[in-house]
């Protein structure tokens, strides 16, 4: 009895309305022979789709594809529970394993890594049976897709049968806009993922401001876009290098300028094809960011380390984030309750496996697409030997920092070197790069301390500090077990410069959990209240939001005296800013949105400026 396996495209539910047509390909060419298999006389069948062509008249343009969800349907003679199925784009791969691995090594071990799998018994009764079908989701990666039965494990991977290709419509087409914050206020940059060369089409945004009501501006205009990739080169080791690589595609960035403060407004990505011809994304609105020191009601989130999961169920490599889309769902259904996301490092955890950065992009979309997602860098996105990072360790998988410097965009000076700051009303936010050396004396230290203290705070009273790793305090079980509560060398060198400039709090992720410090200066708690502040901040409150969905860390059994709440599970955290007064910091839960921790600030102009221990300027008894 033949091998089959059958790949059909299905209509999903929030896409244009499509149409479906099947074509066999009996006896294929594409149907492998192995020596430990028989070969399959029938290997595949497949469903192309294309959109309905009076929908397509009726909007003039073609529209951009982004998501849509396959049914697989596979069966052999001899079914085990060691039978899984891979998916592969571009749909020509590499099924042997007799190749470089990457260290640690990851399976399944081929030479071209799949971009997902699923056992083949995650469908019921394929063992009995010998046929099964799974529904998997699909989004649009700039390539054909096919879709392959294995058997012998992932660790011994033997091809039984492949699928004919199948694809989307358009696989160039523009997908997942990122919007973030430019380098001033009223700047919004656009960044996006497409298929399209400079040379082949024009990439650029039309834009416009929004009247109240209206889903249309009553005028446009056009932003041009940079565009960037990277090439197998620009990785630094494997599995990057190797069986993890995959083209990127193009990443284009627009500036849109003089926005006007805390207005809406309406944009669209697009590519200009030689023709005159636009091939159009998904149409969105964001508001623009306050100006400095504005008094309105200003909502951010913060968190790091969320990672990625498939929502249909299937593995991937370095799949240990099993909380990523309750963060994500829960950011999601409360869009219109928040203004803009920092998110604190460790992104997708793609590890050096490069596709996974379109999964990623895909499934933050629907918050980067309304409100700005700054981000920072982390020890998975930067860190790999001999690089010019600070830690010398593999984490990053081969990436050493390229894909995250070109898949978002984010206001450095040198996007090599990830710091800067953001002025968002009443906030300052000075995020740092824990990946480079902070040290006294380096260039990023410099930064901190050129950030902390140009802010005018009568106006942006609200002075935050981010990045990754724990540069403060956190009773993590290894930073215990080290007898230090943070990174080596981490606050030695910055503590002084958060209580001169009376930093209100000092945002860190990396460990996978979450937790809030009492203000503190050298070890000691500076108060002994615990939830309503006011008056003289004499030091800086330490909040750990790495439990942004990647797998939970321990802390350590003995809670230290500075520890006011802690919580071992996925989360994030959001602060709201009522006016130049008055700020309330709380903790949500992922799993619920529901807030487990929470304090306020009520202080005025003067208390910041009052004199505490190390953050007294100098007098003089002239008259």
């Amino acid at each position: 009895m033949a091998a089959a396996l059958v790949a059909a495209l299905v209509a999903a539910v929030a896409t244009l309305a499509g149409t479906a047509s099947a074509s066999p390909a009996e006896g294929s060419s594409r149907c492998p022979r192995s020596p430990s298999t028989r070969p399959p006389s029938n290997c595949s069948r497949r469903r192309t789709w294309s959109s309905d062509p009076v929908a397509a008249r009726r909007t003039g343009y073609v529209p951009g594809e982004d998501t849509e969800w396959v049914t697989v349907k596979y069966g052999w003679t001899d079914p085990s529970d060691d039978d899984w199925i891979g998916v592969f784009s571009p749909s020509e791969f590499n099924s042997s394993a007799t190749c470089p691995n990457p260290w640690p090594a990851e399976e399944p071990y081929l030479c071209t890594a799949p971009i997902k799998y699923q056992f083949a018994n995650y469908s019921a009764n394929y063992i009995y049976w010998g046929k099964g079908s799974i529904r998997l989701q699909l989004i649009n990666q700039r390539s054909d897709f096919s879709f392959a039965l294995f058997t012998g494990g992932l660790d011994d991977p033997k091809l039984i049968a492949v699928s004919e290709p199948i694809s989307f419509k358009n696989p160039k087409a523009p997908v997942f806009p990122r919007l973030a914050q430019g380098k001033s206020h009223d700047e919004m940059t656009v960044t996006w993922t497409s298929g399209y060369d400079i040379s082949e089409a024009y990439p650029f945004v039309e834009w416009g401001a929004l009247v109240a009501g209206a889903s249309q501006p009553q005028q446009t205009t056009r932003a041009p876009a940079g565009t960037l990739t990277f090439n197998q080169g620009s990785m630094c080791g494997e599995p990057a290098r190797t069986v993890g690589w995959r083209d990127p595609g193009f990443i284009h960035t627009a500036f849109l300028r003089d926005l006007w403060p805390n207005k809406q407004y309406y944009y669209r990505i697009g590519h200009e094809l030689p023709d005159g011809s636009v091939v159009w994304g998904k149409p969105y609105s964001f508001r623009a960011p306050p100006s400095p020191g504005q008094k309105s009601l200003q909502r951010i989130i913060v968190f790091g380390d969320m990672g990625k999961a498939e929502r249909d169920g299937s593995n991937e490599y370095a799949a240990y984030q099993p909380g990523s889309l309750n963060t994500t769902d829960a950011l999601i259904s409360d869009l219109d309750n928040y203004d803009i996301v920092f998110h604190i490092g460790d992104m997708p955890y793609a590890n050096g496996y490069i596709s996974q950065w379109d999964q990623f992009t895909a499934q933050v979309a629907p918050i980067t697409a309304t409100k700005p997602y700054m981000v920072a860098s982390g020890n998975h996105e930067r860190d790999w030997p001999d690089t010019a990072a600070f830690w010398d360790v593999e984490d990053s998988g081969g990436e050493c920092g390229v894909p995250a410097e070109t898949y978002y965009y984010y206001p450095a000076e040198n996007r090599a070197n990830f710091w800067y700051k953001v002025d968002y009303g009443m906030f300052r936010f000075c995020v740092a790069d824990s990946e480079h050396d902070w040290r006294v004396g380096t260039p990023q230290y410099e930064f901190i301390e050129h950030c902390l203290s140009t802010v005018d705070r009568k106006h942006q009273p609200w002075l935050i500090f981010a990045t990754h790793r724990v540069l403060g305090y956190s009773s993590n079980a290894w930073y215990a077990g080290e007898g230090s509560f943070e990174e080596p060398e981490g606050r030695e060198n910055l503590q002084k410069l958060w209580q001169k400039y009376r930093v209100d709090i000092a945002y860190f992720g990396h460990v996978h959990n979450y937790e809030r410090t009492c203000p503190m200066y050298q070890n000691q708690c500076m108060t002994s209240e615990k939830s309503h502040y006011s008056g003289t901040m004499n030091g800086t409150i330490f909040v750990v939001a790495g439990g942004g969905g990647c797998h939970l860390s321990d802390y350590t059994t003995a809670i230290p005296k500075w520890s006011i709440y802690r919580d071992h599970d996925f989360g994030f955290t959001k602060l709201t800013a009522f006016n130049h007064s008055s700020l309330l910091f709380e903790y949500k839960k992922s799993s619920d949105g529901k807030v487990y921790d929470s304090f306020t600030i009520h202080r005025d102009y003067r208390d910041v400026l009052r004199c505490v221990h190390d953050s007294c300027f100098p007098t003089t008894l002239a008259t």
